[in-house]
């Protein structure tokens, strides 16, 4: 198995990025490490966020890339794929994070600040200086 290696520009900064090896594990799941749930291998982003962002929210793999440029395009397909193969237990996981925000949100409802930030915005739209 050959690995790409950064190569160095003359100030130190590495020229060319690291290409990983075709045949690495590209999903992992590391106790302690976003509560060990399923991740791009070497990232924080889970199999879930990548689900929520392309299912929920309706980004396309490219745009999940675009927003998020340290993943290649074949760990979103990757993290798809683990999430095709095992959607009973993303879809628990979602469901669960889910509810645990909606028990938060009950817990402590909002302070107003949504609120405030809303008509503090609507106050700047409608009260605008003019140019100059």
């Amino acid at each position: 198995m050959e690995t790409t290696t950064p190569t160095q520009d003359p100030i130190g900064q590495a020229a060319t990025p690291v290409v990983p090896p075709t045949d690495r594990v590209r999903i992992v799941s590391t106790p302690g490490v976003r509560g060990g749930k399923p991740r791009i291998d070497g990232h924080r982003i889970t199999v879930q966020d990548v689900v929520v962002w392309h299912e929920r929210m309706g980004m396309s793999p490219d745009e999940v890339v675009s927003n998020h440029p340290s993943i290649t395009l074949s760990d979103v397909y990757a993290a798809l794929a683990y999430y095709f193969e095992n959607r009973e237990l993303i879809g628990a996981d979602i469901r669960a994070d889910n509810e645990f925000a909606a028990e938060v949100e009950a817990k402590y409802p909002h302070s107003g600040f949504e609120e405030r930030l809303r008509q503090r915005k609507a106050d700047v739209a409608n009260n605008s200086l003019p140019p100059g």
